[in-house]
């Protein structure tokens, strides 16, 4: 079981989480339903209730155990020091404005790709948006410097196995300068920045 997107994942979890639900509320059902009985529950008949418990948590923490590896990106971060992106873009962002970023990023299919952030004054999120708002990735831009006085790096590999155009846009609260005072639209909305190009209808090569 793979996810090639952020959007399959969620969709999976979505159907997984919601049957997990249904056997929790059942779980609580059962436990309600041997409170209004007169009769109390002996030691033996308490058994299968437990049971029931004990397959829940194992349930639960299994399909995180078996999951978690299929989830692309977390094994590329695990071992990104081994991996050579093919291509690397790196800016800033202070005063609530992006600093010397490109104006437009393309990008083909299958290509992993570095985005190397540093803030000057606060905490900020670098975000990648499709076009109808649902997120791609994202990440915390973190402000300061190392012991030579060069901003600290804020970076991220990812790999792009769907055609899209999205958005660039910070995902953290960095205060109301951030927004329009007229209109309270962020500023910090970079439109249609990167676009994924050669990839298959149903995503990748």
């Amino acid at each position: 079981m793979t996810f090639a997107s952020s959007k399959e994942l969620l969709s999976f979890h979505w159907m997984a989480y919601s049957i997990y639900a249904i056997f929790i509320i059942s779980l609580i059902a059962w436990f309600a339903y041997n409170l209004t009985r007169k009769e109390k529950a002996k030691s033996i008949v308490r058994i299968p209730f437990y049971g029931y418990m004990a397959f829940l948590v194992a349930m639960g923490v299994g399909h995180h155990i078996f999951t978690y590896n299929s989830i692309p990106w977390v094994s590329q971060d695990i071992m990104r020091h081994h991996i050579k992106p093919d291509a690397s873009y790196e800016f800033e962002v202070g005063n609530h404005k992006w600093i010397n970023m490109p104006k437009h990023v393309t990008v083909q299919c299958g290509q992993t790709i570095k985005f190397d952030v540093h803030s000057r004054d606060l905490v900020y999120g670098f975000g990648l948006f499709r076009q109808d708002g649902s997120m791609v990735m994202q990440m915390q831009v973190n402000p300061g410097t190392d012991v030579n006085g060069i901003l600290d790096s804020n970076d991220i590999l990812w790999t792009f196995n769907h055609n899209g155009t999205f958005d660039v846009m910070s995902t953290e609260y960095s205060g109301p300068e951030a927004y329009d005072e007229k209109t309270g639209d962020s500023k910090m909305i970079v439109e249609k920045w990167l676009t994924v190009q050669g990839c298959k209808e149903g995503g990748k090569k």
